[in-house]
C-alpha cells in the first residue's frame, strides 16, 4: 500500500484517482487513508489500525468532511481517526455506530428480555424525541456534552401534542416526563458501553442526570370525599376511568390497558396483563367492587377497553389528562393532581388507613417491596411511633 503526505491540499489534487486509499502513518500500527474515485472528487478519508492479538487491520470510514475548508480537512480527520484508535485502545469495537442505532439495539435488548410492552413504549419515545433530531446521526465517539445538552434544551421546551387537537399544547414538557424521555435515552447510550460501541459515558453523565423532585406532583393525596367529588365532576366515561383508579391501587396505564376479558365474573378476580413491570397477576376482588367490574364488562367483546371512552376507544394518557384537569378544577382541587394521584392515594389509604402490609400492598400495585417501603416509610414509622405509644406505663 501507497504512504504519502495527505496533509497539503495540492498534494491530494495530484494524486491518480483509484480505488485502493493513500495511507499516511500517524503512529505505530496506525494510518490515515484519502480515497480519491475521480480526478474531480472531494474524497473521502478513513482510518486503519492493526489488531495487536489477531493481527487483523481493522479501518474506520471518516467522511468527506466538505463541511470543512479543505486546508483543515487532514487536521480534521487526523483527530477522528486518533478519537478511533484511541476507542479501540480502551476495548471498544471497530465499527462506529450513532445515537439511533444505539437506541435501536437498546429496544432489541429490551424486547429480547421479554419486555415487550417496555420496548415499544421506547420505540416511540425515540421515534418522536430521538431518531429525526440532528442527535440520532452523531457517532457516539463523536458525541459531546454540548450535543446532549442542546437535545436536552430543545426537549424542555417542546410540549407533548395533547390528543385533543382543539387544545393547543402551550404548557412545558413536565419534568417527570422530560426525565423518562432522558432516562430512555440515557439507558441506551450506557447499554453501548456494555456492549462496547462507546467506551465512556462522559458525554450524558452529567448532562442526562434527572431533574430532582420531578414526582412531586405524583406525592398529591386525595381524601375519600375529594375522590367522590373529582369522579362526581367528570364525564361519564372518564367518571367510570377515575372510579376504577380509586378501587384498585393500579397504574392509569394499567386501568387503561384493561379488555373485559381481564375481569373473570365467576372468581371475582382480575387479571393485569399490562403493567410496568409486564408481567401477568392476578388480584381477587371483594363484592363490591367485582359487581362494579361485571357491570362494565356487560355485553362487552372479551377484547374490548373494560373502561372505554365515550367513542369505544381506550383510554391513554393524552385522552385523560386535560378533561381530569378540568374535573379536577370544577371539583376545587389541588391543581398539581393527576391520575396517578388516585393510585397514591389508594396506596397511601391501604396502609394508612387499613394497616395492610406493605408486602401485600407491593404486589396488589405492581412494584417492589422496596419501592412501597422508600415512599411510604414514613406511613409504617407512624404506626410504629403510635405501637409504642400504647406501651406507656
Amino acid at each position: 500500500m501507497s504512504t504519502i503526505n495527505l496533509s497539503k491540499v495540492e498534494a491530494r489534487t495530484r494524486l491518480a484517482p483509484r480505488r485502493d486509499p493513500y495511507w499516511q502513518r500517524l503512529e505505530a500500527g496506525c494510518f490515515l487513508g484519502y480515497r480519491k474515485m475521480t480526478a474531480g472528487s472531494a474524497g473521502t478519508w478513513l482510518a486503519r489500525s492493526r489488531d495487536a492479538s489477531t493481527g487483523k487491520q481493522l479501518h474506520s470510514p471518516l467522511g468527506e468532511l466538505s463541511e470543512h475548508p479543505a486546508h483543515a480537512r487532514f487536521d480534521v480527520a487526523s483527530k477522528a481517526a486518533r478519537e478511533w484508535f484511541a476507542h479501540l485502545g480502551r476495548g471498544g469495537k471497530a465499527r462506529q455506530i450513532n445515537v439511533k442505532t444505539a437506541c435501536a439495539n437498546y429496544v432489541k435488548h429490551l424486547a429480547g428480555a421479554g419486555k415487550l410492552q417496555a420496548a415499544r413504549d421506547t420505540e416511540k419515545r425515540f421515534a418522536r424525541w430521538v431518531n429525526d433530531h440532528k442527535i440520532g446521526a452523531i457517532s457516539l465517539q463523536k458525541l459531546k456534552p454540548g450535543d446532549i445538552d442542546t437535545w436536552r434544551r430543545e426537549l424542555a421546551s417542546t410540549p407533548a401534542t395533547p390528543q385533543d387537537k382543539r387544545r393547543a399544547p402551550t404548557r412545558p414538557r413536565a419534568a417527570s416526563t422530560l426525565n423518562r424521555d432522558m432516562t430512555s435515552l440515557r439507558a441506551a447510550l450506557n447499554l453501548a458501553v456494555e456492549n462496547g460501541d462507546a467506551t465512556s459515558d462522559a458525554a450524558w453523565k452529567i448532562k442526562l442526570r434527572p431533574v430532582k423532585d420531578a414526582d412531586r406532583r405524583r406525592d398529591v393525596y386525595l381524601d375519600l370525599n375529594q375522590r367522590r367529588a373529582l369522579i362526581a365532576k367528570a364525564p361519564t366515561d372518564l367518571a367510570a376511568f377515575l372510579r376504577a383508579l380509586s378501587l384498585v391501587p393500579l397504574r392509569p396505564g394499567a386501568v387503561a390497558a384493561l379488555v373485559a376479558g381481564s375481569f373473570d365474573k365467576r372468581l371475582s378476580t382480575l387479571t393485569i396483563g399490562k403493567d410496568k413491570h409486564g408481567q401477568d397477576r392476578k388480584i381477587k376482588l371483594p363484592s363490591a367492587t367485582a359487581s362494579f367490574f361485571a357491570e362494565h364488562c356487560k355485553d362487552k367483546l372479551p377484547t374490548a377497553p373494560l373502561f372505554a371512552r365515550a367513542d369505544g376507544s381506550a383510554w391513554n394518557k393524552d385522552a385523560w389528562k386535560y378533561p381530569f384537569k378540568d374535573a379536577a378544577i370544577t371539583a376545587g382541587l389541588s391543581a398539581a393532581a393527576t391520575a396517578y394521584a388516585l393510585r397514591h392515594s389508594t396506596i397511601t389509604d391501604l396502609i394508612a388507613l387499613h394497616r395492610l402490609d406493605t408486602l401485600t400492598v407491593a404486589q396488589l400495585s405492581g412494584t417492589s417491596l422496596l419501592m412501597i417501603e422508600k415512599h411510604y416509610g414514613h406511613l409504617l414509622r407512624e404506626h410504629a411511633a403510635n405501637a409504642l405509644a400504647s406501651l406507656t406505663l
